[in-house]
């Protein structure tokens, strides 16, 4: 008798390998990588891939929910932190290492790609919208940041070092510094300009 134990463990391995490799191509070569491309760069057949995910929008979709849930995974557990300021501090900073490892921000142009989506998505701005209420219930923030603020700033680090040639990996880590200063309430300004309503 053969077990079917190796075989899943094999597909949980081959999954993880597609994803990585499939986020790799996609940072390189934008939405015009292949999924020849990614299948040879994970070190498996085109085959495999379609096993895994029947189309390309649900290889990307499968891409966004790893990212995502990471980001969930995190906020859930700050936000049972003792210092809320320190929380969402430790937030930005756990969004912004993300993306420097691998900057796929621009699938998110490639749209609602499934109800799934949607809903870790949706989970995502709950969570950051509950860091900064409980930021803010401590004075750890300035009182007219919001939610939505937080979750524009997340990428603004990796977005300013892009512009640099060479950068350090960590020269995002200035930025955000910087960035939390300026969400401090000591010494702050009126904000010019009401925050979006929605991102």
């Amino acid at each position: 008798m053969t077990s079917t134990r190796p075989l899943r463990a094999d597909a949980v391995r081959n999954r993880q390998l597609l994803l990585a490799a499939a986020a790799d191509e996609f940072a390189e070569r934008g939405m015009d990588a292949s999924v020849a491309d990614i299948a040879r760069r994970a070190g498996v057949g085109k085959g495999t891939v379609f096993r895994h995910f029947a189309t390309k929008d649900d290889l990307i979709a499968a891409i966004v929910l790893d990212r995502i849930d990471e980001l969930n995974t995190a906020g859930e557990r700050l936000l049972e932190a003792a210092d809320p300021g320190a929380a969402l501090l430790e937030f930005l900073t756990v969004a912004a290492h993300q993306r420097q490892q691998r900057d796929l921000s621009f699938l998110h142009e490639a749209g609602e790609l499934s109800a799934e989506v949607t809903r870790v998505r949706e989970q995502m701005y709950n969570t950051v919208q509950k860091l900064v209420d409980r930021a803010r219930e401590h004075r750890a923030v300035r009182a007219d940041v919001t939610g939505t603020d937080i979750i524009l700033l997340m990428c603004a680090p990796n977005y300013v070092t892009s512009y640099v040639p060479d950068a350090p990996p960590d020269l995002w880590q200035r930025y955000l510094a910087i960035i939390f200063d300026g969400l401090r309430p000591e010494g702050a300004h009126p904000l010019p300009h009401p925050p979006p309503s929605t991102v």
